[in-house]
C-alpha cells in the first residue's frame, strides 16, 4: 500500500467530517502525486449532511480514546493556524464546566417580549460567586444554581463549527486535486482478497456507476453497516437546536444537570459559539430506525422543545433568544464497545474510520492523519492506534 511510484486509486466513501478529513490529508500528503494517483470522495447527499454538520464541536484533550485524541486535538489547532480556522470555521479555546441547577417557570425561548436585558445585579453576581461560577458566565440564571465544577479549560477544550469545518476540509482536498463525486454507495467490490471497485447510484440520474480503486477507505458513520454489513456499528439518533442569544455570551461549553419542576433530571449540553450562537442538545434514542441517507433522517419536534424548554428554563439570554435550527442526527457507535475502528481489514485495499460516537469532531484529524499515513507510508507513525484495528472488532 506503500508503492507510491504506480497509479493508484484511492476511493473514499462517505462526506461527513472523517472522510472530507481523510480526503485532506490523502491530498496533503507529500507523496501524493495528481499525475499517477486518483482519490475521489465519494458522498451520498451533501458534505456534512450527517451529524457532521449538526454536532456541537467540542474538542478536548480529555477526550477518548487516548490513542488518537492527543495528536487530534494538536492537529485541530494546526489546520486552523494554516488555514484561518478561527474565521473560517469558528475554531476558539474555551472553558467547560459541569453545571447542577435548578430550572426556573420560564416561557420557550423564541416568544419573548423583545425586552432588552438589563445588566446582572451585584445580588445576581454575587449568588454566581458563592455557586463557584465564573465571573463571566454571566449568562446563567444564578438563583438556583447548586455548584459549578470546572471540566477544562482554554488549554484543554477548544471548539470548532462542525459544518464549517467539515465543508473547508473538503474544499480544501477539492483544491488539491480530490473529485467530490454525489451517489449512494451499494457495495465495495472485492475478489482474490482485494478491493477492486466501489459500485454506487448516482445522485443525478440514478443510474448504476462504478469507480475503480486500488484503495476503499469506508467512512460513512452510521451507514457503514449498509455497506460493509460485517462492520458491527449501530446507530443513535440525537436531536439538537440552535438559538441566537438576546445579546452576545462568553465562550462556555456546558454539561448540566437541571432538576425540572416536575422533578425530573435532564442532562443537556450547551455550547457558546463565535458567531453568536449557542448549540444545545438533548439525550439519545433509538426509537426511529437509521434511514437510507441524511437527507431523511426525521426530527421529533417534541424533542427539541424539550431542548428548548430545558436550556431557557436557566438563562433569560436564551429564553428571550431566537431559535435558529431545530434538528436531529445519527451518531455511529460500534456495537460492542471500545472503537473508534481505524486501520485496515481483513480485505487487502479495504480501510475502515468508523463508530466515533460523540467524538468523531475531535477526532476527525487524528483518524485522517492516521489513514494517510497507512496508504502513503504503509504504516502509523503518528500514534499508537492498535487498540482500534478494525479487524479486532469483526
Amino acid at each position: 500500500m506503500a508503492a507510491t511510484g504506480q497509479k493508484k486509486s484511492i476511493v473514499v466513501v462517505g462526506g461527513g467530517i472523517i472522510g472530507s478529513t481523510t480526503a485532506y490529508f490523502l491530498a496533503h500528503h507529500a507523496k501524493f502525486n495528481p499525475e499517477l494517483h486518483t482519490i475521489t470522495l465519494l458522498e451520498a447527499t451533501k458534505i456534512a449532511g450527517g451529524a457532521s454538520g449538526k454536532a456541537g464541536g467540542l474538542l478536548a484533550l480529555w477526550a477518548y480514546p487516548k490513542s488518537i485524541v492527543p495528536l487530534s486535538y494538536r492537529l485541530h489547532k494546526e489546520l486552523a493556524e494554516k488555514h484561518g480556522g478561527e474565521d473560517r470555521w469558528g475554531y476558539r479555546a474555551v472553558h467547560c464546566g459541569q453545571l447542577d441547577t435548578k430550572a426556573r417557570a420560564s416561557k420557550s425561548a423564541g416568544k419573548g417580549d423583545g425586552l432588552s436585558l438589563k445588566k446582572r445585579t451585584q445580588d445576581a453576581l454575587g449568588l454566581l460567586k458563592s455557586a463557584g461560577v465564573p465571573k463571566d458566565l454571566d449568562w446563567v440564571s444564578p438563583e438556583e444554581i447548586q455548584s459549578y465544577s470546572e471540566m477544562g479549560d482554554p488549554s484543554t477544550t477548544a471548539q470548532v463549527h462542525p459544518y464549517q469545518f467539515t465543508t473547508s476540509m473538503a474544499a480544501l482536498a477539492a483544491e488539491k486535486g480530490v473529485r467530490i463525486v454525489y451517489g449512494s454507495a451499494t457495495s465495495i467490490n472485492h475478489s482474490a482478497g482485494a478491493v477492486e471497485s466501489v459500485t454506487y447510484t448516482s445522485k443525478d440520474d440514478g443510474t448504476s456507476k462504478t469507480l475503480p480503486a486500488d484503495i476503499v477507505i469506508l467512512t460513512a458513520g452510521p451507514w457503514t453497516r449498509t455497506i460493509w454489513p460485517s462492520a458491527p456499528i449501530s446507530a443513535m439518533r440525537a436531536h439538537s437546536v440552535v438559538i441566537k442569544p438576546s445579546r452576545p455570551v462568553s465562550a462556555y461549553a456546558l454539561f448540566t444537570s437541571i432538576e425540572m419542576p416536575h422533578g425530573s433530571e435532564v442532562t443537556p449540553e450547551i455550547y457558546a459559539r463565535p458567531n453568536q450562537e449557542v448549540y444545545a442538545c438533548g439525550e439519545g434514542d433509538s426509537l426511529i430506525p437509521l434511514p437510507t441517507s441524511s437527507d431523511l433522517v426525521r426530527v421529533d419536534e417534541s424533542r427539541c422543545q424539550d431542548i428548548i424548554d430545558q436550556v431557557t428554563s436557566i438563562s433569560d439570554e436564551l429564553r428571550d433568544g431566537e431559535i435558529m435550527a431545530k434538528q436531529a442526527c445519527y451518531l455511529p457507535n460500534v456495537t460492542n464497545g471500545g472503537g473508534p475502528m481505524i486501520g485496515e481489514t481483513a480485505v487487502k485495499g479495504l480501510l475502515m474510520g468508523a463508530g466515533h460516537t460523540c467524538w468523531g469532531i475531535q477526532n476527525a484529524p487524528g483518524t485522517a492523519q492516521c489513514l494517510s499515513e497507512l496508504v502513503w507510508e504503509g504504516r502509523v507513525r503518528s500514534a499508537n492506534i492498535g487498540a482500534l484495528d478494525p479487524r479486532k472488532f469483526m
